[in-house]
Parts: C-alpha cells; structure tokens; sequence
C-alpha cells in the first residue's frame, strides 16, 4: 500500500531509491518487496511499491534498484569521535577498567591539538557513513569543539556533539575545570551549535559523568537541555568503581542520587548502565530516562555484562534501550551493523535463552530506539512520510548476503558495514558506490596516521605491542 496517495502522476521529487526490499522500521515494520523511496527537499514524501512510485513520481535521479536492501540510517548514540580515533589500538587490550581510563585514555586526551581533532572526527564519521550510521551522539569533545564542528558539517553526517565537562577530577591539567569553566565551555556550545539550521550538528550538554561531576554540574546541564529543547548524556556505571562511589558519597546508588536531584528524565541519556539494580532500572523506567549499551566495550574492558548485566530486565521495563559504539581503545570500530549483532546474541548465551533480542529487535534498537534517545523520534528512525530522507542501501550482490531469505536475519546476523554501498543524510548521497563524496577519503586516512603518530609520540606512553616489528 503506497503512502501519499494524493499525490498527482508526475509530481517532481529530487530522487527515487528503488530496492528489492524496503525495511520501513515504521509502527506495522513493513518491509515492502520490490519497494521504492520518493524523497523532495530532504525529506521522505511517499513509501511504496517501485511501480506505483516510479508512476506516481518523476524524479531527476533515481538511485539502487533490485540489488539493494533499503533500510533507515544507523543511529549510533554513544561513540567517542575525539580522544580515540588516532590511537586505535594503541591501549594494550589486557588492561582492566581502571589502568585502561586513567593509566592510558585519559593522558592520551590531553596531547591532540586542534588539527588532531578535526581529523579524528571526520575520521570517526568517515567509518560510521561508510558502515551505514547517519547521525550520532557524541560522548564528548575532549579540548577544541569548533574544528569538530566544522569537520563533521563539511563530511555531512548529522551529529549531537558538546564540549568534555566535568569539575571533580584535579589531575590532567589540560583537562581539569572548575564547575563555572565547565558550564561556560557548555554554555559556548550551546550558544554556538545550539540550533543548527539544516537540522546537521547541533550541541547538547554532555557531562562525562561517573564520579567526575558535581550535584551543581549536573543540575546545571540538565536545566540547559530543558531549557534550550535538547538532550543531555552522560557515562554511568560500566563498572562497580560508580556506585561504589556515589553509595560512599550519597549512600546511594547513582540512578537514584541522579534521579533525587532532578537530572532522569525522557531527555537524558546514559551511557553503559552495566552495573545497575532493579531499583535503578525502576528509576530509568518511570522516567523515561534512555540508556545506550556498547556491548562491545562491555567484552573488551571486561565489564561483566553477561554475568551481572540487566538488560533484557530494562527493556522488559519500558526503558528505552538503544546502542553505542563507544571508543576506538574500547571497541575499535564505528560499525554499528557489527555492535548490533553483538546485542542480539549476547544475552541468547548469558541466560540461555534463544528468545532474548530477536533480530527484529536488535535492529529496531539501531535505529527507532536511537532516534527516541537523540530526541529525534518524529525525524529520524524510520521510513515514513514526512521524516528526514536518512537512507542507507545495502548492497546483496555480496557473499554474506545471499541467498536472501529473512531480511532482518541477513542485516543483523550476516550482513555488515562493509556491504553498504550508498548513504543519503537528508536526502544527501554522501556515500555513493562504497566511497565518500564529501571528502578525499585518501588524504584523510594519510593525515589520520600521520597524526596519530604524533600524538602517541608527545603522550610518551609504552607501545606495549606483543609482536615484535622489525
């Protein structure tokens, strides 16, 4: 059944993507065989049968055809796009939650300069743009937001970013701020990037969370999303070092302390969530407080997710469970077609259990439940009418992806990132036949290494590689 039935034949569009199946994500998740997506000024107008639209539409070009599954873009809502990307790798993957944050990524931090971070990020959105994600959530600039910004509007992925914040933590001096430094460098941003005007990269207040930030802190960013109609995110507790922490600060555990003092809420995001209590999980619930799981990360840093993990008990909850990709030292990749694969099998093993994240699920976490956590559940998340024309096409003329049989099976347990052959971010192809279209892919990757070089020199850590490289 086509949607915009109204609309006369010969109705110009700007472009019609055409593929053999349509994963809508919409309310009924109808994926619609032999299936097309008419798109005017950034935007979807109809969803349908490629025969009624290639009537109905007369489009200036036409994209994909019967070898393309047709899917909304990828919504990664934790990913670290400064700080890591250089240094992929490079933290020995042996280290434990501690030795891993303050021995190795945090001092790491405080040596980019300004091009190092411009470079990282549109590093970052190179490889989440070429592995099918269109819009992600930031988990905070580390030093230097303007050439971040102005990287990722010209690589044109659609971006929450905000300035690193927090006022406990007296060690790195580079990094160290008092609670006014951290509201001012948040009160910058948002008065910079607040609204941007295609929709692109807009700033949110981002706090790192854990046991770094201040009541006052928190309070504060939390007024600032309410007050200017955005979200705020922050990490909370991968590990028990959080609310070991706040039980020994507060006598309570973090989602309740944060809860107390007016911070839970439908615009707030936390990241990692691993070591949380039913009583916690309530707290998320009632307020609609979303959580994005880096399942990735959990594994590498061993934070314990199979054993003690309560996510299934969340969403069976209500809480809005989305997904991350996290670090470059955490997880090592951007893919968010692979981290999605790792949430629907890591709790089929844990509890032994075949029904829990069915693929269906799994990959509704990837996209509607990410729209939900960015506050961009009317734009983003779905193919429908009216919502921004974010698209990926998933190229099936590939190995893992045939013979085609379920294709919620195939994108979720099959199929990658390396089979995404076009992305449109508002309408926009800025990946086209496997290769960037807004930048020079070479030339960033060979200004990304040589960078990367450098920072690892001036941070004078170990190369703690076990191979010996001659």
């Amino acid at each position: 059944m086509t949607e915009n039935r109204t609309a006369p034949a010969g109705e110009p569009c700007d472009t019609l993507v055409l593929g053999s199946h349509v994963v809508t994500m919409d309310d009924e998740r109808r994926v619609l065989r032999d299936g097309a997506v008419a798109i005017r000024d950034g935007r979807i107008v109809a969803v349908g049968p490629a025969a009624e639209l290639s009537a109905r539409w007369d489009a200036r070009e036409t994209l994909g055809g019967e070898r393309f599954v047709v899917t909304p873009g990828l919504i990664n809502t934790h990913v670290h796009i400064t700080g890591e990307p250089l240094t992929r790798g490079f933290v020995p993957d042996d280290t434990p939650f501690l030795e891993n944050v303050f021995e190795w990524l945090t001092p790491i931090h405080t040596h980019y300069t300004e091009e190092d971070e411009h470079v990282s990020a549109q590093l970052a959105a190179l490889e989440m743009l070429k592995s099918g994600t269109t819009a992600f959530l930031e988990a905070g600039t580390v030093r230097f937001i303007d050439p971040v910004v102005d990287g990722l509007s010209e690589i044109g992925i659609r971006a929450r970013v905000g300035p690193w914040a927090w006022d406990l933590v007296g060690d790195y001096e580079a990094l160290r701020m008092t609670t006014a430094e951290a509201v001012g460098a948040m009160t910058y941003a948002m008065d910079t990037y607040g609204s941007a005007a295609d929709g692109r990269v807009q700033a949110w207040p981002i706090v790192i969370g854990h046991t770094t930030c201040s009541d006052e802190l928190w309070q504060t960013a939390k007024r600032m999303s309410d007050e200017r109609g955005t979200g705020m995110s922050a990490h909370m507790s991968p590990a028990a070092m959080d609310p070991e922490g706040f039980l020994a600060t507060f006598g309570q555990r973090p989602m309740i302390h944060l809860d107390e003092i007016g911070v839970l809420d439908r615009n707030v995001l936390l990241t990692h969530a691993v070591h949380v209590d039913d009583s916690e999980i309530a707290a998320l619930a009632r307020t609609g407080t979303s959580i994005a799981h880096c399942p990735t990360t959990a594994l590498k840093v061993s934070y314990g997710v199979t054993q003690i993990g309560k996510f299934p008990e969340m969403v069976a909850a209500g809480v809005n469970v989305a997904i991350g990709t996290d670090g470059n030292n955490a997880s090592n990749y951007h893919d968010l077609m692979r981290a999605t694969y790792l949430v629907a099998g890591l709790f089929k093993d844990a509890r032994r259990d075949a029904t829990m994240f069915p693929a269906e699920d799994a990959f509704a976490m990837a996209t509607r439940n990410g729209a939900r956590a960015l506050q961009a559940e009317d734009e983003l998340g779905s193919l429908e009418v009216g919502k921004q024309a974010d698209l990926v096409l998933h190229d099936t003329n590939r190995p893992e992806w045939r013979p085609l049989h379920n294709v919620a099976n195939q994108l979720v347990w099959s199929a990658d990132g390396r089979g995404v052959h076009t992305v449109l971010v508002g309408g926009r192809a800025v990946v086209e036949d496997y290769r960037c279209t807004t930048v020079d892919e070479d030339d960033l990757l060979h200004r990304a290494q040589a960078c990367g070089e450098g920072v690892v020199a001036r941070s004078g850590l170990p190369d703690r590689a076990k191979w010996p490289t001659h």
